[in-house]
């Protein structure tokens, strides 16, 4: 079988008109962008096209908002750090119990060294925020709300443009990392009262070592890096100038591919995961049906292990993923699925297939051949299995659940 690679959310292929665009400058066009001679002067046009095309996919107001950073870890800490300095009298963070590690490991770092309080807003059975504790959370002392774009691991997709008119109504700042959305959706800055969003470049067909944080104008802000006059004093240290080539060409790629996202990326999804609902049975697809990204499917097989699962898959040529590449290696369940509340016989069951332009219905069509097999392989070497699927659906029945949109799957309580 032919490789096929579906963990997109942890890394996408770096387009080859990207690294095309990129190559120039690593030799003949070296100079730094910084330096006053014809050398610096020759590369500081890229820099320039790099940040407008950033600022067409965003939907910026200007392409002064855009600063280049190091990736999406680097934007979070630095939006987040940045309010708590900035915010005079406030010492308070909301985020939500689903952030990326990014976020959560820097929040935890904050509350335990530092004292500052944080408001972790859960979730319910298919990942959505409870909105009213979010509310309720914002308070004169709060600094910032940070609340992703789309998570992950389900790919849910949240309502930050209200959570942002809401931190605004607190007087607090908002930030948004949108590592996971940017290039999926449709994002149109300008329409909404977002101060701060995160993204990453090898996210969206871009090169690794390469992410931006957008910056609204007149929103106060506390470099992280600090060093030079790059960045307009907002981050320190010599350009990348080929990864910044590199962001700007896959910007541009992915706002002509944003339409393609949506309906071609998307069927080939749910061809995926019907074809497994079909075939399988006793699986879920995790995530909110109504509002989740058109390339993420999280699908969750009862009694069984995942990473039993992912170890098949992987000698099959599939490349797929228990949840964040960020947590893998990890023994315990995912954060995401404990804040969901999932109950224990789909805990650890729970595969993520995400999706992207590359893929093709012969790529859907090979892994749809394999897993039937693969999770049958597995259940006959599981306990689990064995002890509870036989009490829990009488012989002969069709025990596949297909998690309909607005409606929790099955055994999962809202965490509310």
């Amino acid at each position: 079988m032919e490789p096929v690679y579906l963990d997109n959310n942890a890394t996408t292929r770096t387009d080859p008109a990207v690294v095309a665009a990129m190559l120039p400058y690593f030799s003949d066009q070296f100079g730094n962008a910084s330096s006053v001679h014809a050398f610096g002067h020759a590369v500081a046009p890229a820099l320039r096209e790099a940040r407008r095309s950033l600022q067409q996919l965003l939907g910026a107001a200007s392409e002064a908002e855009i600063v280049f950073t190091s990736g999406g870890t680097e934007s979070d800490n630095a939006a987040i750090l940045s309010a708590l300095e900035t915010q005079t009298g406030r010492d308070e963070i909301v985020v939500t119990a689903v952030e990326h590690p990014a976020v959560l490991t820097l929040v935890d770092h904050l509350e335990s060294a530092r004292g500052v309080k944080v408001h972790r807003i859960g979730v319910d059975g298919c990942g959505r925020l409870d909105v009213d504790a979010y509310a309720r959370a914002l308070g004169p002392r709060t600094a910032i709300a940070s609340v992703m774009w789309a998570n992950n691991e389900t790919g849910t997709l949240f309502p930050v443009a209200e959570l942002a008119e809401r931190a605004h109504g607190a007087g607090a700042l908002f930030h948004t990392d949108a590592v996971q959305a940017v290039g999926k959706v449709g994002v149109d800055l300008k329409a909404t009262a977002i101060d701060m969003l995160s993204l990453s470049g090898h996210k969206l067909h871009g090169p690794k070592g390469i992410g931006a944080l957008y910056l609204r104008k007149g929103t106060p802000f506390a470099p992280l890096v600090r060093g030079g006059p790059q960045e307009r004093r907002r981050r320190g240290g010599t350009e990348n100038v080929p990864g910044i080539v590199g962001l700007g060409k896959a910007a541009e790629l992915a706002a002509a591919h944003l339409r393609d996202e949506a309906t071609r990326v998307r069927s080939l999804r749910d061809s995926l995961e019907n074809g497994i609902i079909a075939a399988v049975g006793h699986c879920v697809v995790l995530g909110d049906g109504d509002h989740r990204l058109p390339n993420t499917a999280n699908v969750a097989f009862a009694h069984l292990d995942g990473e039993a699962i992912l170890h098949h898959l992987t000698a099959a040529g599939v490349a797929a993923s228990l949840g964040s590449a960020c947590a893998s290696g990890s023994m315990e369940p995912s954060h995401v699925l404990r804040a969901m509340q999932v109950a224990p016989q789909w805990l650890r069951g729970a595969i993520r297939f995400s999706l992207s332009r590359d893929n093709t219905s012969e790529e859907i069509g090979r892994v749809l051949e394999v897993v039937p097999s693969i999770v049958a392989r597995v259940r006959a070497s599981s306990p689990s299995w064995q002890a509870q699927i036989a009490s829990d659906d009488p012989p002969g029945t069709n025990p596949s659940i297909a998690n309909p949109p607005s409606t929790n799957p099955p055994s999962m309580e809202p965490a509310l």
